[in-house]
């Protein structure tokens, strides 16, 4: 298991990043790993994001020096979004089968957790995000049918897609994460326009279904002081409460969004028009 670890800055502070230290501070370039966990430590709001790929063996989720507790879910929740093949996490020896695009929201207090593959030449590649937590929910299987389906965008504008919301009081009760998955329709490439900031919640995105050479241009910044990362398949990005986090892509594709913060109110954003960006 590895685990890298990102420390907050300043706003202003990004403005004179170049391209290499924009995205050594913010881009997840290898969530998954073969037979091994690989983890990234955003001090923003202490989230945790990566990836569970086994192949050859089983994997168990330990604790680290950087958490200070017994075990990982000591005083942490955790979101997980299997997007490989079947697959079966093990939470206190209680199975749970998760198929493509299959999730699962496990409590704090969960000591052993432990990934495994049904066919390793199809292994199972489990998305997780994990926050601080402050009291014990019920661990709860979520297909991918039972998030709450929310249709937005339009053809014309090229963002017509499928928000579905995983962790979310609709569907399960958290501390603070809320988690999800957003399917853009064919001949669609923009996300989350118009663009907006939510100085309460940071977020993580995680791009996959981004099929050959294609890529995404992930917008990020002040609004009036805004920068782009380059991200291929299966690449995740950091998005600070100050910045914007939006993208477009030659395809395409399909994202998971992870958030935590002050509240768990999806609809609670401070929009930009536009006309404002710079």
């Amino acid at each position: 298991m590895t685990l890298d670890t990102r420390y907050s800055n300043h706003p202003d502070d990004s403005k004179h990043y170049d391209t290499e230290t924009l995205r050594e501070k913010y881009l997840i370039e290898k969530v998954f790993v073969e037979d091994d966990i690989a983890l990234t430590y955003s001090h923003q709001d202490r989230m945790i994001a990566g990836g569970a790929m086994p192949v050859n063996k089983e994997l168990s989720l330990g604790s680290m020096k950087e958490l200070g507790t017994e075990y990982f879910l000591e005083r942490r929740e955790m979101g997980v979004i299997n997007v490989g093949g079947k697959g079966t996490i093990v939470l206190d020896g209680k199975e749970y089968a998760l198929g493509f695009k299959d999730g699962i929201y496990i409590g704090m207090g969960t000591k052993d957790i432990v990934f495994k593959s049904d066919d390793k030449s199809n292994p199972a590649k489990f998305y997780i995000n994990s926050c601080p937590a402050h009291k014990t929910y019920p661990t709860v299987y979520i297909t991918k049918d039972m998030a709450v389906h929310r249709p937005l965008g339009t053809q014309e504008n090229m963002n017509k897609r499928v928000v579905n919301q995983y962790v979310n009081p609709a569907v399960c009760e958290s501390c603070q994460l809320a988690m999800g998955m957003t399917e853009l329709a064919v001949g669609n490439s923009w996300n989350t326009m118009p663009s907006h900031t939510h100085e309460r919640r940071m977020e993580v995105y995680f791009y996959f279904e981004l099929e050959g050479d294609n890529v995404v241009f992930h917008m990020m910044g002040q609004p009036k002081e805004t920068r782009h990362i380059v991200m291929h398949n299966e690449q995740a990005v950091i998005s600070p409460s100050w910045s914007i986090h939006s993208g477009v892509a030659t395809s395409n594709y399909t994202f998971i969004w992870g958030m935590c913060g002050e509240n768990q109110t999806y609809d609670d954003m401070d929009n930009i028009n536009n006309k404002d960006l710079r």
